[in-house]
């Protein structure tokens, strides 16, 4: 796939949460200057990290991005595993009503009194098909599913449903998995990459810039464990582990989300023969 990439046929758009944020480089694990000059990718670097990004903005930006690609005779590549990213571009994302400023801010309340635990299981009595997608940590979701419902007396789920986003018969899904021991296994390496590669004073400079943890940018996986230990909550051996545990289970959670799609064809990152040659037929069916 790399000499396809290198020929031109693919332009990448990043479908990850986190490399959209500029100055989030080393936590995020963007691709190096090397290889965006050899290919060009999209969506990466575009807000700043007091900013929010919706998975509307980022259907939106896609959209954009697309037809940019399109036009200039190119093939968009999607590469990420923000799975409501990938899903409300190609599944849909219904247009839902703004909501109502008092009602974000009484939920806010709530969850800091009432804790995740009680939201969530108000949000499966209201909305069970959305609860189940979600993680019953994930405080972002849970508030959003809520607040929805509270504004519009519809579940977020409902919305959802209405808009069969931009997946078409030329769409193909591929899947990379491993071995749950390999697959840790490179999770530790990378976690200690980072570490070596100055992610403590990457996220030192972000608070220097003004970018505080209460953020949610600096609330992602990494950057949160980081402040921690700066703010002196853990010393750096007990971030790094936390680090991991946290990846891990991010990567199980991924896991779960995407095999809900039986359209993804899998394969192992070591199938580099079979992965060419699928896409190659893929290719020569669609783009001969």
């Amino acid at each position: 796939m790399a000499v396809e990439l290198a020929r031109g046929i693919f332009e990448i758009i990043s479908a990850d949460s986190i490399q959209v944020y500029k100055y989030l480089d080393i936590g995020s694990s963007k691709p190096g200057a090397g290889l965006r000059k050899k290919v060009r990718h999209h969506l990466i670097d575009i807000i700043e990290p007091d900013s929010q990004f919706t998975a509307g903005d980022f259907c939106r930006s896609a959209v954009a991005a697309s037809d940019e690609i399109s036009a200039a005779g190119r093939i968009p590549f999607f590469v990420g595993g923000t799975g409501l990213y990938i899903n409300s571009f190609f599944m849909g994302l219904a247009e839902i009503p703004s909501i109502n400023r008092e009602i974000r801010e009484n939920l806010l309340l709530e969850i800091v009194n009432k804790g995740v635990e009680a939201l969530y299981n108000e949000l499966l009595l209201v909305d069970s098909i959305f609860a189940g997608r979600i993680h019953p940590n994930d405080r972002q979701r849970i508030l959003r599913g809520l607040e929805v419902f509270r504004q519009t007396g519809r579940p977020i789920s409902s919305y959802h449903e209405l808009n069969s986003g931009h997946e078409s018969d030329r769409t193909l899904y591929l899947g990379l998995h491993d071995d749950r021991d390999i697959i840790r296994e490179r999770i530790d390496t990378r976690v200690d990459g980072m570490i070596k590669k100055g992610f403590i004073d990457e996220v030192i400079s972000l608070r220097n810039m003004g970018y505080g943890p209460d953020l949610n940018s600096m609330k992602s996986i990494g950057y949160f464990e980081i402040n921690e230990y700066i703010d002196g909550k853990k010393t750096i051996a007990e971030a790094v582990d936390r680090i991991k545990i946290e990846t891990r289970k991010y990567a199980k959670r991924q896991m779960t989300w995407f095999r809900k799609n039986s359209k993804i064809n899998w394969f192992k990152p070591s199938e580099y023969d079979k992965i060419f040659n699928f896409v190659e037929k893929w290719l020569n069916r669609f783009h001969g």
